[in-house]
């Protein structure tokens, strides 16, 4: 009889593709996947370990799974991920419930380990450390996302150094994978019927450098676009230092690319900038946020922001909001400012304290309220495409994103259909209102 095996994903997109490999591993080696915690033997908490509410995140989860060595059939609890990587030994020391540890390099070999915890007569945690990789996924992977999308990891790690960042010490240098490695995985996604790509890394403007000795971004995109099945392309964290000509260019004339782009600034005041070691300046980033909007006049611009960061005066802050409400961003995200152990923002003279950072992101988010909604007015009466993502029974309409929109990050389009269209599906809808960041429309066409 086969074992049962449960998973708990948490953290970023990234995060959520090494669980899709580790989850294919097992089902590979014989394991039956179980979403009910009760009839699980063993069960996967794969954590975020990025900030500090992600790490509390990660502990909760983490504890209530232990529970269930007392309620349950559960034998072995398995924790993977960033916070497993970061700080395997603290774990192993605080949370004698676990019963193995596997780090980043470790994730190829989970069916192993998974059997090994739960038949293993010792009351320590199993150790599975090994040197990080960037292992050719080769399409052996178990989507959690609906079968119409799917996020396309193409690098591993990070060389920026940002000095409020801890992923280059959890997921070490940046590693490329090669071109063929993820086009080869792209066409296996097509052929499951996966029609939205997902772009993801660290920096993927970085993509090609180390293995190439060049900027490659541009090349891979254009062998994703010749990918039969596939209808719209996202890229997403991209760094605007390293936002080019042949990158726009490449955008501009692949019509599966989607016109957006998610550049993460974190700042417009220059000596805040400096402390976080970004490259731009603010004079940079306004000429290259112009340069976009001439090339691409349609381009939707995602991007985020740090509140609170050590040193950030009053003045600071009220250059950034003088940013946010020059550059207009279509989407902005904002974080307030939290010290990661081993950075060296986390030991720098004057830290803020919480009630400041809070009201500053409060100030910073109502400001983007009003753009979004002056954004969102303008298309009123406009015709969008939009891919469709179900049914909402509650207010009988149904919903999905358009080309503006990122999975799980970004709004929604609700809209009424006489016929409701299949998921997956791609339609035209026409907006009538707006409500929030979302928007309200009425279905015109299937495409």
């Amino acid at each position: 009889m086969a074992y049962k095996i449960g998973m708990v994903s948490l953290g970023c997109p990234k995060n959520q593709v090494d669980a899709e490999i580790m989850l294919a591993s097992l089902v590979a080696d014989g394991f039956e996947l179980t979403n009910d915690d009760q009839k699980a033997d063993a069960i996967i908490v794969n954590t975020c370990g990025f900030i500090e509410d992600a790490k509390r995140e990660a502990i909760d989860n983490i504890l209530e799974v232990a529970e269930l060595k007392k309620t349950g059939k559960l034998k072995a609890l398995i924790v993977s991920g960033c916070l497993a990587q970061r700080y395997k030994d603290d774990m192993r020391r605080d949370i004698p419930e676990i019963d193995a540890i596997v780090t980043l390099g470790q994730n190829g070999e989970i069916a192993r380990i998974v059997r090994d915890a739960i038949n293993a007569k010792e009351n320590k945690p199993l150790m599975f450390e090994a040197e990080l990789g960037c292992l050719p996924i080769n399409g052996d992977r178990l989507l959690t996302t609906p079968s119409y999308t799917a996020y396309l990891k193409i690098a591993e790690g990070c060389d920026n150094c940002c000095t409020y960042c801890a992923i280059p010490m959890i997921r070490g240098r940046f590693r490329s994978r090669e071109i063929d490695d993820i086009v080869n995985e792209a066409h296996g996604l097509a052929q499951s019927g996966v029609k939205e790509l997902t772009v993801v890394a660290q920096d993927t403007t970085r993509y090609g450098e180390d293995i190439y000795g060049k900027q490659s971004l541009p090349e891979l995109l254009d062998k994703l676009c010749e990918i039969d099945g596939i209808e719209w392309i996202r890229v997403l964290y991209t760094y605007p230092e390293r936002i080019n000509d042949e990158l726009l260019d490449c955008i501009a004339k692949q019509s599966k690319i989607c016109k957006y782009l998610d550049i993460p600034i974190q700042h417009a005041a220059d000596g805040v900038l400096k402390r976080m070691n970004r490259k731009s300046t603010n004079a940079e980033l306004r000429e290259l946020i112009t340069k976009i909007r001439n090339r691409i006049p349609n381009m939707v611009i995602r991007t985020t922001m740090i509140v609170g960061f050590p040193g950030e005066t009053d003045e600071d802050f009220t250059e950034l909001c003088e940013f946010v409400q020059w550059a207009r961003f279509d989407r902005l995200g904002c974080f307030t400012y939290s010290p990661e152990d081993g950075t060296i923002a986390a030991e720098m003279p004057d830290q803020i304290e919480p009630d400041i950072k809070e009201r500053r992101y409060e100030v910073l988010m109502a400001e983007q309220s009003v753009i979004s909604e002056e954004i969102a007015a303008k298309k009123l009466e406009k015709l969008i495409k939009v891919l469709v993502e179900g049914y909402d029974s509650l207010n009988k309409c149904c919903y999905g994103r358009s080309e503006s929109d990122a999975p799980d990050i970004d709004g929604k389009v609700f809209f009424t259909a006489a016929k409701k269209p299949k998921e997956g599906e791609f339609v035209t809808v026409k907006v009538t209102d707006t409500i929030e960041y979302d928007l309200i429309g009425e279905l015109e066409r299937v495409d």
